[in-house]
């Protein structure tokens, strides 16, 4: 059976400890150094960050989001423990754990961390499709004879750097398709290094709820359930055709997938084609002032992924779900594109006031598309709004005052609703 130390790289058979360091981190598997498509997903990367740069965090429930009326953008294990989850109204996250940090998102750091490891990733294989700043996939697929070793060795390597050189940790998934790469990066997290091979693709799935399948939220999930699809295995009682034809497109996805089919390629190349942020609430809202908050939020993070990016856009989308779960989408094109917070956010809250009194709403998202250089950004400004200018310029050096000093220098009240 090959195996792998994870600590230090040996190249082992079937031992439960490593015979040269001792290490319990030992991975075996039949297929270990046959299988190549890797997903590499950071651990609560933001909260990690946090803790890396401020080693007194290390023990505590670290929470990042807004204010009390916020909501939770990502929180470490300790405070997951708790019962904390993503998208949770901060209130109720700090009812379940009262002793957690909370801590402003400082998107700029966490883009820097990210371009590391994305640098570090490119040293294995010039296939690399970023999914986010904390999660990608890798091909490997010919890369043995370049490194001398096969993929899961440079990939447990991968992870020992990122500790090692940045105090950072991630969770491997290595199988023979995107999908069953993706499935397997979050079977053992944190830290985690899994393996799905061709062999028991079949065994694997069979019993695995569909809810696996990345994209499949809560609106599809009923879906399926008036279907009679929780499982796999009843993915493989339906035809085809019949799947397609009662799902559509997704439909013929998932007749595929039940049986750990992806044809999809790793691919280095696709462009980035939107930078968007929506959360799902934890209960349904029609409350205009947390409605404006979240949107502000939003644009913040968009307009920081922009800036991080290097990039601009020209179309501003808003997204809304209602309580019966009706998808409502507005867009917007602008004069010229923009990675300014506040021009995202009015353009946006100008599409909420369109949409009028519809709620309660389960979503909410803004984005931003059609995109382009940084340096085709904000070149002919508002002509209707003329003091743009001013603010443009104060967002600039308030995003300067927060690079030197932190994020929480300078805090608009809006964004403490």
């Amino acid at each position: 059976m090959p195996g792998l130390c994870r600590d230090c790289l040996t190249e082992l058979t079937k031992e439960r400890r490593c015979p040269d360091c001792g290490s319990p981190r030992v991975k075996t598997h039949p297929e270990l150094f046959d299988l190549s498509i890797a997903h590499m997903d950071c651990d609560a990367f933001y909260a990690s960050v946090e803790k890396r740069d401020n080693p007194e965090l290390a023990d505590k429930p670290v929470i990042i989001g807004g204010g009390k009326r916020g909501v939770v953008s990502t929180a470490c294990y300790v405070a997951r423990i708790r019962g904390v989850r993503s998208a949770m109204p901060m209130f109720k996250a700090l009812q379940l754990c009262p002793d957690a940090v909370v801590i402003k998102p400082r998107m700029s750091v966490y883009a820097e961390a990210s371009r590391q490891i994305r640098s570090m990733m490119d040293e294995l294989t010039p296939i690399v499709e970023p999914l986010s700043l904390d999660e990608a996939f890798m091909d490997l697929s010919g890369t043995q004879r370049l490194h001398g070793a096969p993929p899961a060795v440079m990939l447990a390597r991968l992870v020992k750097r990122m500790k090692d050189e940045l105090g950072l940790t991630g969770s491997i998934g290595l199988s023979h398709n995107k999908f069953l790469a993706k499935v397997a990066s979050d079977l053992d997290k944190p830290r985690g290094f899994s393996v799905i091979g061709e062999e028991e693709t079949s065994a694997f799935l069979n019993d695995k709820p569909v809810r696996l399948i990345w994209g499949i939220g809560p609106a599809a999930q009923e879906s399926l359930d008036r279907a009679g699809i929780r499982l796999f295995s009843d993915l493989l009682r339906w035809d085809q055709e019949d799947l397609t034809a009662r799902f559509g497109s997704m439909g013929y996805r998932l007749w595929h997938l039940a049986r750990g089919q992806d044809k999809r390629r790793v691919s280095a190349h696709e462009p980035m084609k939107s930078i968007s942020n929506e959360t799902t609430f934890f209960e349904d809202t029609a409350n205009a002032d947390i409605l404006d908050g979240h949107l502000w939020r939003m644009a913040e993070k968009v307009s920081d992924r922009a800036k991080a990016k290097g990039v601009a856009g020209r179309v501003v989308t808003l997204k809304l779900k209602r309580a019966n779960h009706k998808l409502i989408t507005r867009r917007v094109s602008l004069r010229d594109a923009t990675q300014i917070a506040d021009r995202i956010y009015r353009t946006a809250r100008a599409l909420f006031d369109q949409v009028g009194d519809q709620g309660p709403y389960r979503l909410l998202g803004c984005g931003l598309s059609d995109l382009c250089p940084e340096d085709q950004a904000d070149i002919s400004g508002d002509l209707l709004d003329p003091d743009a200018s001013r603010r443009s310029q104060a967002e600039r050096a308030t995003d300067e005052i927060r690079r030197r000093f932190g994020t929480d220098a300078i805090v608009k009240g809006r964004a403490l609703r």
